[in-house]
């Protein structure tokens, strides 16, 4: 631990024995395991470690300090320190941090470079017809740079696990590759691989050989090369980590105009103080919370809340930051800014959640506890054997680096890799992006599936759904009039009811004398009619009441959940206009597939009980959970959990992000906005909730293809590595044996290209291309990395 570490610990924010540390030099999630376990260690300590996140949690007491935690997390080889002060950023768009992003541009560096020296040595090492007079010397040249410099990453981590006494995959990765440099070495310049016209002759027999004139360049620049390729992937993907985040606070406005001295001035919203007075005019976001001081207005708060319906607002309302005025100017003075606003909050609720999450280890990370250390013991034991038996120095060193050459995880590598990538790309042909192999694990286990309404099982819009006229009226003249008013206005409910009047009569007559009735709807002259479109109370006012056949319309389409507008003209009501926020045409199937797959669905929404029962009824759904507020989401999922359920959550708002980080697996529409799409595990591209189902079979069935791959990799393994121990492998045999395990994994993998969506879709099916067979090729390629 540096002196720069311990200086800034002291002024580091810390909560009342709460801290988060930010851990670097993490490679796996078995090194998150050891430093929690370390952590844990200590008296009154209680840590989780994400290694997706790379942060610690810890709560303390007595006399620990947040020093120690950091010189604990340094004595077990990492690094940890305190987060910076939060300090107000000038930046619109806040952006990755530097270091993370240059650490990301080094390893893709290093990827490609040993990616463009380690084809011609893998060329030449498995044709044989390449093999042209002292062609193994340009093999060394080229592979030699990669072995060391590229891998260096691997044996660095594997020099620090060592002197912990810890042995991770980047051990194995680092003997094998640097144990198959050194033979290649001494079968150059000891042996008879150097000699001119040296060739890889293919044979498969058995028999017991010196190594003196073998060699496995190829194997060890291949190796090293793949490896890169696939940290290089997760470290991209880790990086938009925080990602979520910065999407939320982008939700905010960005500037405000502020009333000083009597005068509008515009200035950056970070400047805004509690009790300062500001302006939103119609379509601009609210700055920050606060309360209305002049005018009155209808509010989009569907990002935040979910609910679909603008609530009016007037005198002496609080309204939140980032919301739309989807109607009149409003003055409103400030009751919270900065990190006290609703959408802070927010955005502090998705972040707990993330880290809250238990973070699921990589099935290959998970066994190489065992696997690494045995093989490591097996090949000094087997020195040692031929040693003690009179074997010869060249025989037993042969015989126990074959060991760690054939236990080199090529086929282990490839394993998880090659279906993902498989999987994903047929994914995306179907609209569904999984966003890392830590997302499948939980499919299997998922048996309630969450629902948000709005955006989700609903289109998320208001949508005109009938139109009643009253007796000896014509319903057409009723939605002809009502949208033409209507059209005048910039009420959300407004548009739906022009919008749908538009595209059945064509287009809409002028009209006169528009006038808002605040809170109530709007007047004014269509083709020399006097014109009331609103609420009952408007037209009640101009001696409109509904006749009974309108009130009782009205009073079924507000049984169901849905707003009944009033149309009336010429001192009489006309008729009544339905409008909702409709369910989508493929909702109904989408639950009955989820149904199938043995999941429970259940409805949450920050809608009102009514409107949530009627959408539930219409698609299928038994449970509901209705208004709630975007944290009240958090906790019906994280109720659901302690329960023992394993709980997916599909959403697409603002308001699900913390809930889709808290659930078990998140899945977000890609209609939605970005920050539930950041927050989640799975986006579904095309917006249509039977993309829920089929995403949870094709992570299924990827999990299962990962789990065969790892099955039969380890299988190879057990059974070549006694063969290499007895000094019975020899260089053709053995690269042989590592180039069908990797062609099996590979072969395996390609399967996932034959999954089809449950619903058939051509267009959906081919949609993005040759996506898979893109991926197909790439694995295929990856194959000669054996």
């Amino acid at each position: 631990m540096n002196s720069a570490t311990q200086n800034k610990t002291p002024s580091a924010p810390v909560g009342d024995n709460h801290v988060e540390l930010a851990i670097g030099g993490m490679t796996c999630a078995s090194c998150a395991a050891r430093i929690e376990k370390k952590l844990n260690r200590l008296d009154g300590v209680s840590a989780t470690v994400n290694y997706a996140t790379e942060k610690a949690k810890v709560s303390f007491t007595g006399d620990v300090t947040p020093a120690d935690l950091i010189a604990t997390v340094a004595k077990t080889g990492y690094t940890a320190h305190l987060p910076e002060p939060p300090r107000p950023r000038p930046e619109a768009h806040p952006e990755p941090a530097r270091g993370e992003e240059d650490g990301v541009l080094r390893l893709r560096r290093r990827l490609l470079i040993s990616s463009v020296l380690t084809v011609p040595v893998v060329a030449m090492a498995m044709i044989p017809a390449l093999q042209f007079t002292y062609w193994q010397w340009l093999s060394l040249t080229l592979a030699a740079p990669v072995v060391v410099w590229g891998a260096w990453p691997f044996h660095e981590a594997a020099w620090t696990n060592l002197r912990h006494g810890a042995s991770t995959m980047d051990t194995l990765i680092s003997m094998g590759t640097l144990a198959a440099l050194a033979w290649s070495l001494y079968a150059l310049f000891l042996g008879t691989a150097g000699e001119p016209g040296m060739t890889h002759p293919f044979e498969l027999t058995v028999v017991r050989t010196d190594g003196a004139g073998n060699i496995y360049l190829e194997a060890a620049a291949g190796v090293t090369t793949f490896i890169l390729a696939g940290r290089y992937f997760e470290a991209r993907s880790k990086r938009r980590a925080g990602a979520a985040l910065r999407a939320l606070l982008e939700l905010g406005a960005k500037e405000v105009s502020v009333l000083r001295d009597g005068r509008e001035q515009r200035i950056p919203v970070d400047q805004l103080a509690v009790d300062d007075s500001f302006v939103v005019r119609p379509g601009e976001k609210i700055a920050t919370d606060g309360v209305i001081t002049e005018g009155s207005s209808a509010v989009d708060a569907s990002m935040l809340t979910g609910e679909s319906m603008p609530v009016e607002v007037g005198l002496g309302d609080g309204v939140v930051g980032a919301t739309v005025n989807a109607g009149g100017r409003l003055v409103v003075r400030a009751t919270s800014i900065g990190a006290d606003t609703q959408l802070a909050q927010m955005a502090r609720l998705v972040e707990d959640a993330q880290n809250g999450k238990a973070e699921v280890q990589r099935l290959a990370d998970r066994v190489s506890g065992i696997f690494v250390p045995i093989v490591i013991a097996l090949a000094a034991g087997t020195l040692g054997f031929w040693l003690g038996t009179g074997g010869g120095l060249a025989a037993a060193f042969t015989a126990a680096v074959a060991v760690l050459i054939i236990a080199c995880p090529c086929a282990l590598g490839l394993a998880t890799p090659t279906a993902l990538m498989v999987g994903t790309g047929r994914g995306a042909q179907l609209g569904i992006l999984i966003k890392g192999p830590e997302v499948l694990e939980n499919t299997r286990r998922i048996d309630t599936v969450v629902l948000d309404k709005t955006g989700t099982v609903t289109t998320g819009r208001m949508t005109l759904l009938d139109v009643v006229a009253a007796p000896g009226e014509d319903r057409e003249q009723v939605l002809r009039l009502a949208g033409a008013l209507e059209d005048a206005s910039e009420h959300p409910i407004a548009q739906a009811i022009a919008t749908h009047a538009a595209e059945q009569v064509g287009t809409l007559p002028p009209v006169e004398g528009f006038t808002n009735v605040e809170g109530l709807g709007v007047r004014g002259v269509v083709d020399g009619h006097a014109v009331l479109v609103g609420s009952t109370r408007l037209l009640a006012e101009w001696s409109q009441p509904l006749g009974r056949d309108l009130e009782r319309a009205k009073a079924a389409a507000e049984a169901e959940g849905r707003t009944a507008v009033a149309v009336g003209w010429d001192g009489s009501a006309r008729g009544v206009l339905v409008v909702a926020d409709a369910v989508k045409d493929t909702s109904a199937e989408a639950v009955r597939q989820l149904r199938a797959l043995g999941l429970t669905p259940v409805l949450l929404t920050g809608d009102n009980a009514t409107v949530a029962r009627s959408v539930a009824t219409a698609v299928g759904i038994d449970e509901v959970i209705a208004e709630v507020l975007p944290a009240d989401k958090v906790d019906v999922v994280r109720r659901l959990q302690e329960q023992g359920k394993v709980v997916a959550m599909v959403g697409d708002g603002v308001n699900d992000a913390a809930a889709l980080a808290q659930a078990d697996l998140g899945l977000a529409m890609g209609t939605g906005t970005d920050v539930a799409i950041e927050a989640s595990d799975l986006t579904l591209v095309r917006g249509d909730l039977r993309a829920a189902a089929d995403a949870i079979r094709l992570s299924r069935m990827t999990l299962s293809t990962i789990k065969g791959n790892l099955f039969w990799a380890f299988a190879y393994n057990v059974v070549a590595l006694p063969l290499a121990a007895a000094g019975l492998l020899n260089p053709m045999l053995a690269g042989a044996a590592m180039a069908f395990s990797s062609v099996f994994v590979v072969s395996n993998s390609l399967r996932l290209r034959r999954f089809r969506s449950a619903n058939g879709s051509a267009a959906t099916t081919d949609r993005l291309g040759g996506g898979a067979d893109a991926a197909g090729s790439a694995a295929r390629e990856t194959a000669t990395a054996g």
